[in-house]
């Protein structure tokens, strides 16, 4: 049975479970880049909602376009909370 973790396992960073090479020929375990991926789902936060507001506004024959660039915007917000999630509990990245 696995032990709860506690916040220093995570401060430590947790083994690369999600990686299936894992120490293949003395190869270190995989580090998750939590800081990237949170700027790039910002980022995608960002550009998706400018551009959705743009072509409801500007360019209203390509709103099925804007509903699906809203889409993409709500996803890389549920990402982007996830990630600051991760990061407030310790993980390091």
């Amino acid at each position: 049975m696995e032990r709860r973790r506690e916040r220093r396992d995570y401060e430590r960073g947790l083994p690369g479970y999600h990686d299936p090479g894992v120490r293949y020929l003395g190869a270190p375990a995989a580090r998750s880049a939590l800081t990237l991926r949170l700027w790039l789902a910002g980022f995608g936060l960002v550009f998706c909602t400018a551009a959705a507001v743009g072509l409801f506004v500007l360019v209203p024959p390509l709103a099925w376009f804007a509903w699906v660039l809203v889409v993409l915007a709500v996803a890389a917000l549920i990402d982007f909370t996830w990630v600051l999630h991760r990061k407030r509990r310790g993980e390091p990245g």
